[in-house]
């Protein structure tokens, strides 16, 4: 999974991205020219693979990761001077999800873009050059499609009058500030569509950016939208935990009030706001998390393995973690009948353990 996080100059963006890879990034690069985005990678938390590796004593144990990418800021008026950045664009569209940064402390030291610190404002302004950059290609695809339909016939035109019908729909929606994300399109329609990686389109987690001092008392902001997430955090503060030790973290995040570190916060958050679930396949050799949509099927599961899984899909064999952690080995969870072997369309379940039978 690629998280890419946005937002205005100045809201503390690599301060976020710091604190939620244990980086150490320059957070005035930006400032000073930079435009090659910083790049970690972060291994999801979760500890039911520690209790599993406990079980098995595999050979590798591989959690779950997902990937952030830090982009310069964006100016917020973009609008108004052609566009977005299109090296911006060019990082920013290959992503799954939008992490957008807003600013909510003040300091003097550090000047706001606008003069003032207002989230309200500053996340409205950010979503609009999101939509304006949408609006912009919609506009472009619109101008051949239209012409190109009418020399279409039988399926190629009923394909692309479906394109054509859908596009036309999104962009009254634009026009009416509404992203693309909070607009409905049919399974078939968001096909269809899929290649146009629309930044409105995917779903944002927004980060409130606070100081230490507002840690007991953070401001509340509404941004009630489909496939959209608010996570309240503390950068700088978070950035300087990330680099100590678990147990001095710990310690410091007690007297301050904090409950969970920023990254597990920020990945739970993300996971539930994009629908994701995590099935896991644990041996002698590996113990691994596999990352999936909600609601897929076991044969599709299977896939996300390898491809031959699926084309070969037999059955899966399927316990939950808590029944073996309950019996204790797989051979006592056999014993006590809960595993089960279940077909292609079994609805995959966080925290199934899962052993896929096939034959190609």
């Amino acid at each position: 999974m690629k998280i890419g996080i946005i937002g205005l100059p100045n809201s503390g963006k690599t301060t976020v991205f710091n604190a939620l890879t244990r980086n150490t990034a320059e957070t005035n690069a930006y400032s000073s020219g930079q435009i090659e985005p910083n790049i970690a990678m972060v291994k999801v938390p979760d500890e039911r693979l520690d209790a599993l590796a406990k079980m098995y004593k595999p050979k590798k144990l591989t959690p779950a990761d997902v990937q952030y990418i830090d982009v310069a800021g964006m100016s917020g008026n973009a609008h108004e001077s052609g566009g977005l950045n299109p090296q911006f664009l060019n990082y920013i569209s290959q992503v799954d999800a939008l992490l957008h940064v807003v600013r909510a402390f003040e300091d003097e030291g550090v000047p706001h873009p606008q003069d003032s610190v207002n989230a309200a404002r500053d996340l409205a302004s950010v979503d609009m050059e999101l939509m304006f950059s949408d609006m912009a290609i919609i506009e472009r695809r619109l101008s051949r499609l239209r012409g190109e339909v009418t020399k279409m016939v039988g399926k190629d035109r009923e394909v692309r009058l479906m394109e054509l019908n859908a596009l036309e729909r999104l962009y009254t929606g634009l026009e009416q500030d509404v992203p693309i994300r909070a607009q409905e399109l049919s399974e078939e329609e968001a096909k269809v569509l899929r290649g146009f990686q629309f930044l409105s389109g995917k779903p944002m987690l927004v980060v409130v950016n606070i100081d230490e001092k507002q840690l007991k008392t953070p401001p509340v902001l509404a941004y009630d939208k489909p496939k959209t997430a608010i996570v309240t955090l503390a950068g700088k503060v978070e950035a300087e935990l990330a680099q100590l030790e678990d147990e001095d973290a710990q310690m410091f995040m007690d007297d301050l009030g904090i409950t969970e570190p920023a990254r597990d916060r920020v990945i739970k958050a993300s996971y539930t706001m994009m629908g994701l679930i995590s099935f896991l396949t644990a041996g002698d050799d590996e113990v691994r998390a596999w990352t999936i949509r909600q609601g897929i099927g076991a044969a599709e599961a299977a896939g996300t393995i390898h491809s031959d899984l699926q084309r070969g899909f037999i059955r899966a064999e399927i316990v939950a973690f808590d029944d073996l952690m309950k019996a204790g080995d797989m051979a006592a969870a056999k014993k006590a009948g809960t595993v089960r072997l279940e077909g292609k369309t079994y609805i995959v379940k966080d925290g199934d353990i899962a052993h896929f039978l096939f034959n190609v």
